[in-house]
């Protein structure tokens, strides 16, 4: 019989292709909902639960009581205010060790993967569910392709977006003819792609960078990007997105590839070679 998966849901749409992929295969789930963060559309006619992002010691008994054996963790989570995490006392001893190990990212989630395993819990990937198919394949996803100058930024925005995850800095940066105009922190980026609007210089718009973490685990937070990704690269003047092959997830990718060709913007997938 198969483990029931319990889906800790953040925001956007990759929770919900988690519950689809449950649904089609007739596997038993059940959905922890993040007040604030997951959407209300994700949890509509499916067991679940809400709580606050700081109530673990609930949440580790909801996943309990409902059967839970496996867990993935799927979604952006919005950084919150210590005001609204106000841990419970489990909470409170995770965060503690955080205080005292986490010094990024990367490290905080490697922490908390390993308190839930602690609780006899299995983390997988969404990838492990779903599989490579909502991975980028190599090469160009729509009709569009790079131009020379283009793999030139490509490259080196490669350069410094490794540097920047081997820091556990952020995954992604824009350039625009060998000019870093952005680098992602905190904000994410959505945000960094707005930021970046009012810094492009004249001529072809800028390119966004997107790699995983050299330290990444896999499992959780895979860099994403979607069709509202592609309507932000538009809208702010982008001329393409060059994304990690077989790292970078790619939500509702049909829409995303019409969109950007509508528009004669591309999608590349880079090769691990040069990554």
């Amino acid at each position: 019989m198969t483990n029931k998966l319990g889906i800790i849901a953040g925001g956007n749409d990759l929770p919900r292709e988690v519950i689809a992929h449950c649904r089609a295969t007739n596997r038993p789930y059940f959905v922890l909902a993040i007040e604030g963060q997951t959407d209300l559309d994700t949890v509509q006619d499916s067991e679940h639960a809400w709580v606050r992002l700081g109530a673990i010691g609930q949440s580790l008994k909801h996943l309990k009581q409902s059967g839970v054996q496996d867990i993935v963790m799927v979604g952006p989570i919005r950084r919150p205010s210590w005001r609204e995490i106000r841990p419970d006392a489990k909470g409170a001893f995770w965060l503690a060790r955080l205080a005292k190990n986490a010094f990024g990212d990367d490290s905080t989630l490697r922490i908390i993967i390993d308190e839930i395993e602690k609780e006899g819990f299995r983390v997988i990937g969404a990838e492990d569910l779903i599989g490579a198919t909502i991975l980028a394949p190599a090469g160009p996803l729509g009709k569009c392709t790079p131009d020379a100058q283009a793999l030139k930024d490509i490259k080196h925005g490669i350069k410094v977006a490794t540097i920047l995850g081997q820091a556990d800095v952020g995954q992604s940066v824009i350039v625009q003819d060998g000019l870093v105009l952005g680098v992602e922190a905190v904000e994410g980026t959505n945000e960094l792609i707005k930021r970046c609007k009012d810094l492009h210089r004249e001529g072809p718009g800028g390119i966004l960078i997107k790699l995983v973490k050299p330290t990444q685990d896999r499992r959780v937070d895979l860099p994403t990007i979607g069709s509202e990704t592609v309507q932000l690269a538009i809208d702010n003047g982008l001329r393409g997105l060059a994304i990690q092959a077989k790292s970078v997830q790619v939500l509702q990718r049909k829409e995303a590839i019409e969109l950007a060709d509508k528009h004669g913007i591309f999608i590349f997938g880079v090769t691990d070679e040069q990554a």
